[in-house]
């Protein structure tokens, strides 16, 4: 394929992915050419961690952090080190031709650090997981969620929800690069026990880090971390019905239904509402103010 000034190969573009929908890797990677403009502002510059489905999404999946050291020069990357002492060399997808590229590797979910080159060590947004602990708590993630933009409200921050694609919601709030992993751990912490507190039923929303103790939706803070990852705005998942990782409006989130955004309705949604993460990141604002608001000593 000729994607903008490259040539992409495509290697078996007619083996089914999605069985179920009978969509191959070739309606994958045309998938990620249509949205590559609204998903690309979530993919620069981050390390981008390979999670690669060679036979699709009933076939074995197996994780891959360092890039092939073949890859074309419009992949781009970055070397990271790890506490152990081993270190590897991420990919850094920063175009359509990359985004292509990956695609045709099998990644079929979009799985990419919370912060970017050259800051990989202060993440640039806070992300709050809405993660149910038993079957049919989605109508508390909803209730919940509008609890957390109400405390981000509070807090002065900016939040942009979207349905994970599985079984929960994300909210993120866009942040600048100055705070290492650690401090905006320990606000997001605080941010979830405020959440908690207001909801004020552990049937519904939980702190709780034993799986075992947990009963109502986990407000999970964790994902706040180093070398921890999500799949991104706009990723596929590799689920039977391939459901997409969806921006939402605000106004949806009381209704909203994930299986409603799928690789076969995303286009006409963005060609019909926009984009709703569209301009997120121009929302960061400092985190270092605010810790006191939460009862917090100052980063």
């Amino acid at each position: 394929m000729r994607i903008g000034r490259h040539d992409v190969t495509i290697s078996n573009p007619d083996k089914v992915f999605f069985p179920e929908r009978g969509l191959t890797k070739g309606d994958v990677v045309r998938y990620y050419l249509d949205v590559a403009d609204c998903a690309l502002p979530h993919l620069r510059r981050r390390p981008f961690h390979m999670k690669r489905y060679p036979n699709g999404v009933e076939g074995e999946f197996f994780h891959q952090k360092r890039v092939p050291a073949n890859h074309p020069d419009y992949v781009g990357e970055v070397h990271v080190s790890f506490p152990s002492g081993h270190s590897t060399v991420f990919a850094i997808v920063d175009n359509a031709a990359a985004l292509a590229w990956v695609a045709n590797l099998g990644c079929i979910e979009l799985h990419t650090w919370p912060s970017r080159v050259p800051e990989i060590e202060r993440p640039d947004y806070l992300l709050i997981d809405l993660d149910p602990s038993a079957d049919g708590q989605w109508p508390y993630v909803r209730s919940i969620a509008l609890v957390v933009r109400e405390v981000m409200d509070d807090l002065g921050l900016a939040s942009f929800p979207k349905t994970s694609g599985a079984t929960g919601l994300h909210v993120m709030a866009p942040i600048r690069p100055e705070l290492p992993f650690p401090e905006v751990r320990r606000f997001a912490k605080a941010l979830a026990e405020e959440v908690e507190r207001r909801v004020g039923d552990q049937e519904v929303a939980t702190t709780t880090w034993r799986v075992a103790d947990r009963r109502g939706v986990f407000v999970d803070y964790g994902q706040n971390a180093r070398d921890h990852t999500i799949a991104c705005a706009y990723s596929i998942r590799p689920v039977p019905d391939a459901r997409v990782s969806a921006p939402l409006r605000w106004e949806e989130v009381p209704d909203v239904d994930p299986a409603a955004f799928t690789v076969g309705t995303i286009r006409d949604r963005i060609v019909e509402i926009g984009d709703p993460m569209a301009g997120m990141w121009r929302h960061a604002i400092s985190l270092v103010a605010r810790f006191e608001r939460l009862g917090l000593t100052n980063a």
